[in-house]
């Protein structure tokens, strides 16, 4: 268990990126990320800007659910084989245990006094790298007022969602949708024949292509004539900070640190979805996340960290909804996976 008490003295990263880009090749130029996600191409983005940023690093980046990859590190640290240098998943609670462990480094990179405080860990354990959402989206034609709406016979078999059975954050919005419009509402809702798809890039996909007019439980995709909603007022939708650490016993420590310093850089979060940064000093025109009553940033981590409520809204979920089916979205990646196969 970690025993350091002292928070006070562990100053910010002082270096540049150019600096620490300088460490990192010196240390072999190379970088393996394990990342949350839904599909193999997923992280694409954000790996060939960083490519590009920085060619001398062989960078690679892993894309599994955040319930797999936790998985496979806790084994991995426990046969001492560990793969990734960094990770950033969904799993909140994961940190906060493997802190509690000692298999995390402490560290600050440059703008960590920036982060809104609910986005990171005091002791520089761990730090979110980016703002995520969800919420309900609809293609061209227009979809519900509200969520509310989804249970309006008009959308009857024209919705698509991901399983909430299947990802903690899905299970979250639907928990707060059963919160404000009752059980009635979930009964009402089963009957509306949605299409369900494991990986919460699903309801995007499907509305993209016109398989769908209404998403529920995802993300914004970016596909032409998809509309995500930000809802105003009460229409509950959520967001939150999604957590990065670098390991202890990391392979390439200066690597890794190159990496979450890029993240946090000011250019990198300023281009967040609807400008929404986990920086504090970084605020877009419609206000920080946090500021959001209805994005329910601090009650997510609060639900994540109680597992025995997660299983219970699971298999409350299952016996409304159904289990689960399909294969997982980014293929089966097995315990030590290295190089991912596009």
């Amino acid at each position: 268990m970690n025993t350091d008490t002292d928070t006070d003295t562990l100053a910010e990263e002082r270096r540049s990126l150019p600096e620490l880009y300088t460490a990192a090749r010196a240390e072999g130029g190379k970088l393996t990320v394990y990342a949350g996600g839904d599909f193999a191409a997923q992280q694409d983005g954000t790996a060939n800007a960083f490519r590009a940023a920085f060619p001398a690093i062989d960078f690679e980046v892993v894309v599994d659910y955040s319930k797999y990859h936790n998985i496979r590190i806790d084994r991995q640290l426990r046969d001492g084989d560990l793969i990734p240098d960094v990770t950033h998943l969904q799993t909140t609670f994961d940190f906060d245990r493997w802190k509690a462990l000692g298999v995390l480094m402490r560290y600050r990179p440059a703008g960590f006094g920036q982060v809104y405080e609910g986005f990171k860990d005091p002791d520089g354990y761990f730090v979110a790298i980016g703002t995520f959402a969800f919420s309900f989206m609809h293609g061209t034609g227009g979809g519900p007022a509200t969520p509310k709406n989804l249970i309006d016979p008009e959308w009857r078999g024209r919705i698509a969602s991901a399983f909430p059975q299947d990802d903690d954050a899905t299970l979250f919005l639907f928990k707060k949708y059963v919160d404000i419009y009752g059980w009635k509402w979930l009964d009402a809702l089963a009957q509306q024949q949605l299409r369900f798809g494991r990986g919460t890039n699903s309801p995007g996909d499907e509305v993209g292509i016109g398989r769908a007019q209404v998403g529920v439980g995802g993300y914004n995709t970016g596909a032409s004539g998809l509309t995500w909603v930000v809802p105003q007022g009460e229409h509950p939708f959520f967001a939150w900070g999604q957590r990065a650490a670098i390991f202890r016993d990391a392979k390439h420590p200066e690597a890794a640190k190159l990496y979450l310093n890029w993240l946090l850089s000011e250019g990198n979060q300023r281009n967040a979805f609807k400008g929404w940064s986990v920086r504090k000093d970084l605020v877009p025109e419609g206000g920080s996340i946090w500021t959001i009553p209805n994005a329910h940033v601090d009650e997510f981590i609060g639900f994540m960290a109680d597992r025995a409520l997660v299983e219970w809204w699971r298999q409350t979920m299952v016996l409304h909804l159904g289990e689960a089916r399909g294969e997982p979205s980014p293929g089966w990646l097995g315990l030590r996976p290295t190089q991912q196969v596009r």
